[in-house]
């Protein structure tokens, strides 16, 4: 192989892309890992870490975790799962990104990785696990910081990703519940920002935090894009609400159908955000979201048949977590906590964590099926729910 002008083919297509770029746009020279590598001359460092994202397990079970809906896809296999959002949150902010001359192999391996460390049954099994977690002293469970936990501690047997800094802290910054009309990048983030913050998060304190790249701040606001109206489509086809049940004055706006609203949204940010420093809703914009984001929590996100699997979820979660805690303490080796997890484990993950913080990886890695059939094994004969 001629490895000069393959280094000549590699340089003549970054510097390319890269006078494309925004002045504003994060540049592949700046990347950084925590451990140097050699480059890779095919890829740029954020491609990389894209293609070990795609090629990790954590990714490959994103199809088996339910989004919103617990429970769902035991019988409905086109609700919404955490593959599909990750998808979703991907394609949107690299339209965006591409409009705004941002760089897009970081984008997108923000986009892939940031919902990593979701618990099976979404949101409602980060409650009951995070319930878990503060129980057994080891602080509350953000799924935004166990999912940089996965690619830093966890993946490869526990050694890790070794993922660049943009990428990792755009992944643990995704946070898409808060809402934000405007997001300025806080560019002179380090690695111990990122650590205070676990800190202070673990602890549950609130804490002021923006991504440290333009991307991160994209797929940050992708993220609510790419939910808001889906999960509007999803609850209509479960019978949870009508499309005429929305706020007139939000489907005015913004559009009564999934498709409409990621249009509306996309356009505001793209207008908004060009050649600025931040990335933005106009004010308007952020309005109708903010009112259909109510909506979706009080008819959808609390409808009494997501309350009532969250009990389920609440009450096997506090079973099984104490179960893996006593297979540890007893070293049964026959659970799966040791067969599926522990003993791919190198040394490096096995002594640095306590058993409980093992428990909680494990939950954590689980899809909702596994989880059920966990619960089946362990404790109740039959069907599950």
């Amino acid at each position: 192989m001629d490895r000069h002008k393959l280094q000549k083919i590699y340089d003549q297509r970054t510097s390319y892309e890269s006078a494309n770029y925004s002045i504003h746009a994060c540049r592949n020279e700046q990347a950084y890992r925590l451990q140097e590598e050699p480059d890779c001359h095919i890829r740029t460092p954020f491609a990389v870490d894209r293609d070990r994202i795609i090629h990790s397990g954590a990714y490959r079970r994103y199809q088996g975790k339910t989004q919103v809906f617990s429970f769902t896809n035991m019988f409905d296999e086109e609700t919404s799962n955490r593959s599909l959002h990750t998808t979703y949150v991907s394609q949107i902010s690299r339209t965006i990104g591409k409009m705004l001359g941002m760089n897009l192999d970081l984008i997108e391996a923000i986009a892939l990785g940031h919902d990593l460390g979701h618990p099976p049954f979404g949101h409602d099994g980060e409650v009951s696990l995070s319930k878990c977690c503060r129980n057994y002293g080891i602080g509350s469970f953000h799924h935004n910081i166990e999912s940089l936990h996965i690619v830093d501690s966890i993946s490869r047997k526990g050694a890790g990703l070794n993922l660049n800094f943009q990428t990792r802290d755009g992944i643990i910054s995704h946070d898409g519940e808060v809402h934000n009309t405007i997001l300025k990048p806080q560019m002179n983030k380090t690695e111990q920002n990122i650590q205070n913050y676990i800190a202070e998060r673990q602890a549950g304190k609130e804490f002021a935090w923006m991504p440290a790249t333009m991307e991160g701040c994209i797929v940050r606001i992708s993220d609510t894009i790419a939910y808001i109206g889906q999960d509007i489509e999803d609850a209509i086809r479960l019978d949870i609400l009508k499309r005429e049940d929305l706020p007139h004055d939000c489907v005015q706006y913004l559009g009564n159908r999934n498709s409409k609203i990621i249009d509306t949204l996309v356009k505001s940010v793209i207008v908004n955000s060009y050649e600025q420093d931040f990335i933005a809703f106009d004010d308007e914009t952020s309005h109708y979201l903010l009112k259909l984001k109510k909506f979706n929590y009080e008819r959808i996100y609390t409808d009494s048949n997501v309350k009532s699997a969250r009990i389920k979820i609440d009450k096997s979660m506090e079973i099984l977590f104490e179960q893996y805690l006593q297979d540890i303490s007893s070293n049964d080796l026959s659970s799966k906590i040791f067969t599926q997890f522990l003993n791919s484990k190198q040394n490096t993950y096995l002594e640095k964590y306590s058993d409980a913080e093992k428990v909680r990886d494990f939950i954590a890695t689980m899809t909702d099926r596994y989880y059920n059939e966990e619960v089946k094994n362990y404790f109740l004969p039959g069907s599950f729910y």
